[in-house]
């Protein structure tokens, strides 16, 4: 599937025209981006509450040894 996006302030001009020559192509879809402001600022709400998660192993616990010639 591929998307194309249409500038909001350019919808009025470009999404009647985009839609139509795309229309044979069912692969492609002419959507307007809404966006107001990036989700993913500094002190945006973004998607909510979300969790990062460390996908590595965890470390197993107690002491590494030291190494021979140390």
């Amino acid at each position: 599937m591929i998307y194309c996006v249409v500038p909001e302030p350019m919808a009025d001009e470009l999404f009647d025209k985009l839609t139509a020559y795309y229309a044979d192509d069912p692969h492609v879809t002419v959507i307007v981006d809404r966006r107001r402001a990036a989700r993913r600022e500094p002190g945006s709400g973004g998607g909510g509450a979300r969790e990062r998660r460390d996908r590595r192993r965890s470390r197993i616990p107690g002491e590494i040894p030291p190494l021979a010639g140390d």
